[in-house]
């Protein structure tokens, strides 16, 4: 992967020790589509990270009605010309608060729409977007992956999180996609996008911008709240290595954060993949079944992540599965 030289840091980043938030937050305006519940207790806010960069933090939770799905971070950047948004929320209704709260900001044209992978509280707030006729890019993978796993994601959604807070969210593929690396440009910066081999899922995208340093790993990186592994744990890790070499300063990750510091970012995870493929690979080596995997690998990185007992066993059984056969 080739990087420009000549790069630099916005000073807006440069002045920020902490990385939390550097100008502030703003709230969207109550969204007025009748389709959509009103969540007075969760506005919508997003956090300035960058200039003309912003995020908006997902909620540590699961799928519920309260939350419409707005479990991931999402974000966008603006450039001189047109707007790149990066993942759009886990329902229409979260994507249309998020436009509403991009619309308050820049009335710029939103030309790309990138998702990161597929997972539905990254890509179902596409819809929402659909009538500014961005370029929607995803990995190469990536529309195999929405077509056999969206449906289901999109029903599964409907029954936690309702059928009110779900209307009008469906599935929308990508119109451009990328095999390897790709650059878009917004006018006056460009966009390094970079797809992985099998990792979190078998079609991993991230966002790298040269000027401010700032990657977007997508869930490549979680932070906070525990990995999910639905693809490899031990592709993962390799994919983990090749992150770690791309010249980023901060990173937002797919969970947790917003911005955190490159490439120290990756150590808790990398602790959580390593302690779970050591305890797999001894359990294994003693006869041991999916079952003990389930309740034992991993328990001692317990106390170091949000929704552990949700979903630490899941990812024992997938890479007890991997792991079996090595």
């Amino acid at each position: 992967m080739k990087y420009r030289a000549n790069i630099f840091l916005m000073a807006s980043i440069i002045a920020s020790i902490s990385l939390t938030c550097i100008s502030g937050q703003y709230k969207a305006k109550a969204d007025t589509n009748p389709t959509c519940p009103t969540i007075k207790e969760q506005p919508f806010k997003l956090t300035r990270i960058a200039k003309d960069t912003y995020v908006r933090k997902g909620l540590h939770q699961i799928f519920t009605p309260q939350n419409l799905a707005a479990i991931a971070n999402i974000g966008f950047i603006i450039g001189k010309t047109s707007i790149a948004v990066i993942d759009t929320g886990g329902s229409y209704c979260d994507g249309k608060r998020f436009l509403s709260a991009i619309r308050e900001i820049s009335d710029k044209p939103i030309g790309y729409v990138i998702n990161t992978h597929t997972h539905p509280d990254h890509t179902f707030g596409n819809q929402a977007f659909k009538a500014e006729n961005p370029v929607f890019i995803g990995h190469e993978n990536l529309p195999r992956a929405m077509a056999d796993k969206g449906p289901l994601y999109l029903n599964n959604l409907k029954r936690l999180v309702g059928e009110k807070a779900m209307a009008d969210t469906k599935i929308i593929q990508p119109t451009k996609t990328v095999s390897d690396t790709m650059t878009i440009e917004l006018g006056n910066k460009q966009l390094i996008l970079q797809a992985y081999k099998t990792a979190h899922t078998d079609h991993d995208l991230t966002v790298y911008d040269p000027k401010t340093k700032i990657i977007w790993a997508g869930d490549l990186l979680f932070a906070e709240r525990i990995p999910v592994i639905d693809g490899s744990l031990l592709g993962w890790q390799k994919v983990m290595d090749q992150l770690a070499k791309i010249p980023a300063k901060y990173v937002v990750p797919g969970h947790g954060g917003p911005l955190l510091k490159w490439p120290e970012a990756l150590a808790p995870q990398k602790a959580y993949l390593k302690t779970l493929t050591k305890d797999l690979r001894t359990i294994i080596q003693k006869d041991g079944t999916m079952l003990e995997a389930q309740s034992g690998a991993g328990q001692s990185q317990k106390k170091a992540w949000v929704l552990f007992d949700q979903s630490n066993p899941r990812n024992a059984s997938t890479g007890f599965a991997e792991l079996e056969w090595e």
